[in-house]
Parts: structure tokens; sequence; C-alpha cells
């Protein structure tokens, strides 16, 4: 079995597979900032000023502290039951502007191995 294993880490597949994962760990981050940083707040400011991080809803009070909340963290901070609505939407936003942009880089690598004769 332990010969199996070996075999098994050495075949390429899991080496490319280790250097996929760690640069999509590191390419996660900058999408993050991307979609924080550069697009929701054009969003936000296209929709009127709105801020999608602070977009929730308050289910139940807090134990420490009664509604209204001016943030969301400070609903969280207050143990508030909060439907954040607005981090869904970010998240989805980040999802979708990843999942494009893996979509044009595995078009761009069968497009060039097409090329090959």
């Amino acid at each position: 079995m332990l010969n199996e294993f070996k075999e098994f880490i050495a075949k390429g597949n899991v080496m490319d597979l280790a250097v996929g994962v760690i640069i999509g760990a590191a390419f996660q981050k900058i999408v993050d900032s991307l979609v924080n940083d550069l697009v929701m707040p054009v969003v936000g400011y296209a929709l009127g000023g709105t801020d999608f991080a602070n977009m929730f809803m308050v289910l139940q009070d807090g134990a420490k502290a009664a509604a209204p909340y001016a943030a969301l963290a400070e609903a969280r901070a207050a143990g508030a039951a909060v439907f954040a609505y607005g981090s869904f939407l970010t998240q989805v936003l980040q999802f979708l502007i990843l999942a494009w942009i893996v979509f044009l880089m595995v078009k761009a690598v069968n497009r060039m191995r097409r090329a090959e004769p």
C-alpha cells in the first residue's frame, strides 16, 4: 500500500493539482479585493449609495443590545439573529466573477492546445 501511495504522489497530476489549489487560493484573495474594493462600491454608488456589506434584516434582537443596529457587525456583536442578504449578494458576485475568469482561462488553454499540430 505504501508503494501505491508513493506512485500516486509521484504522478504529475497530483502535483499539478496541488499547484492549482495553491494558486487558486491566492487568486481568490485578488478576486475578493476586486469585488469588495472596486466592483461593489461602484454598484452601490450606481444604486444610490447602497452599502451591500450592511444590507441585513434583524430576525431577532440580540441579548446584549436591542435593535436598531447601524451596521451588520454591530448586530452580530450584539448577538442578534440577522438575515445578511448583502453579504450573500457579495459572495454570489465573487463566485460569478471567479467562475467567469476560470472559464476564460480554460478556454484560452483549450485554444492553445488546438493550435499544436
